[in-house]
């Protein structure tokens, strides 16, 4: 079992290593593509909801709701089993969405924002039980079981803003990625195609199809 000492040190990891590869952005470069239909901007800020949306979360009142008890259970909550094709197009038509939205939400000073978000975030977080509870659209989640979700939202989107810039990762994001790698694995677990993208990871599968845990 991987400790809260060590969940908290792979956070504040991806966090640090976000802010540093944001801020290698160029003003010409927040335009480019950067995942799918987001631009660079976009996609900066739909990571920087992993932040936003933990800010929000502490602030507000605990709440009645199902209780989530696990980082992959969230995930699996959040996205469904991908049975319903046209449902997960919707949602991620609105993922998409959000992710435009909270682009132009970074406003003329987009490094300067994300810097302050992640020092809020990061002080927030210091002072905040293992155990408190946090009230999230999907239920109820211990700070324990959120804040690698977190980790993970921002490891791997600050590899797409390497990729698609070019750059060259942050040496401080080395146990944020091996975090997210072992959540990865626990939310591939609870799928129904677990055993193909165990083949998949242990080169045994090469050919055909995609397979995602997300």
């Amino acid at each position: 079992m991987v400790s809260m000492s060590a969940t908290r040190s792979a956070f504040a990891c991806a966090t640090d290593g976000f802010v540093e590869l944001v801020g290698q952005i160029q003003d010409p470069q927040w335009h480019l593509p950067g995942l799918g239909v987001w631009d660079v901007r976009a996609l900066v800020g739909h990571s920087a909801r992993a932040l936003v949306t933990l800010e929000t979360y502490l602030n507000n009142p605990i709440s009645e709701g199902s209780l989530i008890e696990s980082p992959a259970a969230y995930f699996r909550l959040m996205l469904g089993d991908g049975s319903d094709p046209k449902q997960r197009q919707i949602q991620d038509e609105a993922i998409a969405e959000r992710g435009r939205e909270a682009g132009r939400d970074l406003g003329a000073n987009p490094i300067e924002m994300i810097s302050s978000l992640a020092s809020r975030v990061l002080v927030l977080v210091e002072g905040v039980k293992d155990d408190r509870l946090l009230t999230i659209p999907a239920g109820v989640i211990s700070f324990a079981n959120y804040l690698p979700t977190r980790t993970f939202e921002l490891s791997v989107h600050s590899l797409d803003i390497a990729q698609a810039l070019q750059l060259e990762l942050p040496v401080v994001l080395t146990d944020a990625i091996a975090a997210s790698l072992e959540l990865a694995a626990q939310i591939g677990a609870l799928r129904s195609d677990a055993p193909e993208l165990l083949r998949l990871l242990t080169g045994r599968r090469t050919q055909g199809g995609s397979l995602s845990v997300l």
